[in-house]
């Protein structure tokens, strides 16, 4: 009969294992490299690239379109670089030494202050809509249990009152606070800045913030538009304050005994 002799001799389930294993090697090749597609080729402290960019290869470019009307964005070709040439320097020349910032390291975005280059749009809800807003741009939300910041006085990690709360900003989908705003003249200058609402504690009489100091409030970045905050915005803002927890004093770069 036709067939008989091969399949007589065929051992289907060695078949059946072996495709298995075939199929399970090519599914970790395709996840790991499509894995690739942010932040690669690997680059060192310096800004090289890195010598060891592990066992897979980084894939060929792929193009997305955005939703929204937000054109394209091909990777990992695409990404954005404007992080290069940052203020650092090793501190000596036996590999693995630490880099020191070499400029003002609240400003320059380096160490725990350091932020990476999102994309310059307000981050959306499903509907297309910012999902970060204003309060006073939400006639429909109030505060419904704990503390009202709004009017308390902000009193900087330096004990110096700096202003005073005006308004929270408020992540509408999730019905959180993300980010007070204050006035950072206690009279009233009409000059706000953003706090993240992880760096403030909301106490009876006032609102600390205890990772930076009252020198640092002006430099704090700004928002372009007074309804909105984008990602790269929201990024520069928290990685500012992180910044401060080490930078904003050289004390807290010593070591605590």
């Amino acid at each position: 009969m036709l067939g008989t002799e091969f399949f007589g001799n065929f051992d289907l389930a060695s078949a059946a294992i072996w495709l298995f294993w075939i199929f399970f090697g090519l599914l970790i090749y395709y996840l790991q490299t499509e894995n690739m597609r942010e932040g690669y080729p690997l680059q060192s402290d310096d800004g090289g690239e890195a010598a060891n960019q592990g066992p897979f290869p980084v894939p060929t470019d792929k193009t997305f379109l955005l939703p929204h009307g937000r054109g394209e964005l091909t990777v990992p070709s695409g990404q954005r670089g404007d992080r290069d040439d940052l203020a650092l320097e090793q501190s000596s020349a036996a590999a693995g030494s630490p880099y020191v910032p070499t400029g003002d390291p609240m400003k320059d975005g380096v160490g725990p202050g350091a932020w990476a280059p999102r994309s310059d749009h307000a981050e959306l809800d499903a509907h297309g809509h910012a999902k970060i807003k204003p309060m006073t741009a939400l006639p429909d939300f109030h505060v419904s249990a704990g503390m009202d910041p709004r009017g308390k006085p902000v009193v900087a990690g330096d004990g110096e009152v700096i202003g005073r709360i005006i308004d929270m900003w408020i992540d509408v989908p999730e019905q959180m606070v993300r980010y007070l705003t204050i006035d950072v003249n206690p009279e009233g200058s009409g000059q706000t800045r953003l706090i993240p609402m992880n760096f403030a504690r909301i106490k009876g009489d006032r609102v600390t913030v205890r990772s930076i100091y009252s020198t640092h409030f002006a430099d704090i970045p700004t928002i372009k538009n007074a309804d909105e905050i984008t990602l790269l915005e929201e990024e520069k803002i928290m990685a500012y304050f992180g910044g401060g927890t080490l930078y904003a004093d050289a004390k807290r770069a010593e070591p605590l005994l």
